[in-house]
């Protein structure tokens, strides 16, 4: 009886432990490498919203590349701004060089949101960033699966993370403008 009791206040510590450390990381606990070779430290984005994009230059929702930009170019600037992670896990719809990829974009969509180097966004090679962003254990709100490209994840000023939307739904999907607007 005694070692039962003993385990369960071990389980209840370590579930709090975690709570604790989730708690205390957040967007702004993270960096990583642009599409042009720097780094960007996400502290430097505290006070602002950030919408992070897992993109890919091959699938059929490439085209977002246009609503993310326009979003940008209407809600960028002190207050909000998109961050773009190219990432090949699905169907190698991103086989590109960061230069090809930033190359595409730039001719193609006239993006000038930032644009990151290319990272995996799922399994054993997952970013630090997308595996807080997926996991509640990292990020403490919840669980996500990155279904397909462009899947939007929503973060706030003080770098929590809100909530995400699905790779189909539009940049200028209501659930982002009401989250952009409030």
């Amino acid at each position: 009886m005694k070692s039962v009791q003993i385990i369960l206040v071990a389980l209840l510590n370590l579930t709090f432990m975690s709570t604790l450390i989730a708690q205390n990381k957040n967007f702004h606990s993270f960096s990583a490498k642009t599409i042009d070779g720097s780094i960007l430290d996400f502290s430097t984005l505290k006070g602002k919203k950030v919408l992070v994009v897992n993109t890919a230059s091959k699938c059929g929702f490439t085209p977002q590349y246009k609503d993310l930009e326009e979003l940008y170019k209407q809600y960028g600037g002190d207050k909000f701004t998109i961050i773009g992670f190219p990432a090949n896990n699905f169907l190698s719809q991103e086989p590109g060089t960061d230069n090809e990829i930033k190359q595409f974009c730039e001719v193609n969509y006239g993006v000038t949101f930032q644009m990151m180097s290319k990272i995996s966004v799922k399994g054993d090679d997952i970013h630090p960033v997308y595996k807080w962003l997926t996991s509640k254990t990292e990020n403490g709100v919840m669980d996500s699966k990155v279904s397909w490209n462009f899947q939007k994840y929503m973060i706030d000023e003080n770098g929590n993370l809100v909530d995400f939307v699905e790779p189909k739904k539009s940049p200028a999907s209501e659930k982002i403008i009401n989250w952009l607007t409030q």
